[in-house]
């Protein structure tokens, strides 16, 4: 099974991720008990035949989308969940706050074929501690488990370059707009915007708020532009430092 997933892209990456060292807890007695989600069955099955060639780790569960993995991260309380971004019924993403409800010591690893900006900053905010691109290969999976239970984060190069760019443009951006006052949001932009800071989706949002799905996208498109943002992130972000609303 060498190789399952691929090389990486990006050729400098001699390790394949990128890690933030954090400090780590004294040598483990126990394997490492990780559940993995992923909407395919032959690729699930492809992982646990993968990581039973180690002996710290141990996949203990399997789920086949966002809904069923919640259920199993509460009877099965694992260390590490693998875990896609885009599955049906439920997404990763959308899963991984019901997760850290229900097992909040599990560290969840976003393992997707998904480069999407945005769903790299949506699952960090929603409590993911790494995001690892498919294409790494299956050394490289095992690596990041045992990082991730010893505390670092692990984000593939390529995700990792592109976190950091964003960073320094929202940075730019927020210098450039220093002096200007900032721009008035109606009181329902403001409630729309204190959701999204909390992680809602839009579902999620249009519920609390009573009102249609569509509207809530428009609520937030209407906010970006009036902040001339580009993400969800980065509103809150900006709502924060300018001190248009507070999250407590």
């Amino acid at each position: 099974m060498a190789d399952t997933f691929g090389p990486m892209r990006d050729a400098d990456a001699r390790d394949g991720v990128i890690g933030t060292d954090q400090d780590t807890d004294a040598p483990r007695k126990e394997p490492i008990r990780v559940l993995v989600v992923d909407d395919h069955a032959l690729f699930r099955r492809g992982l646990e035949i993968v990581l039973a060639a180690e002996e710290d780790i141990q996949v203990v569960g399997e789920a086949g989308d966002g809904a069923e993995a919640v259920d199993k991260a509460a009877d099965l309380l694992p260390d590490i969940v693998l875990m896609d971004v885009r599955m049906p019924r439920r997404g990763g993403i959308e899963a991984c706050t019901s997760i850290k409800e229900v097992a909040p010591s599990a560290k969840i690893i976003m393992l997707t074929i998904s480069d999407e900006e945005a769903d790299l900053y949506d699952a960090i905010k929603a409590g993911a501690t790494g995001y690892l691109l498919k294409e790494i290969s299956t050394d490289e999976v095992a690596t990041a488990i045992r990082a991730v239970a010893d505390g670092q984060s692990q984000i593939s190069p390529s995700m990792a370059s592109k976190l950091l760019t964003e960073f320094k443009s929202m940075i730019q951006r927020t210098d450039e707009r220093r002096l200007v006052p900032a721009p008035r949001l109606t009181d329902r932009e403001l409630e729309v915007l204190k959701l999204v800071a909390t992680g809602m989706n839009n579902r999620d949002i249009a519920k609390e708020l009573f009102i249609s799905e569509n509207t809530v996208k428009n609520h937030v498109r209407n906010i970006l532009e009036k902040l001339q943002l580009h993400s969800r992130m980065e509103a809150v972000v900006y709502a924060m430092r300018e001190k248009i609303l507070e999250i407590r």
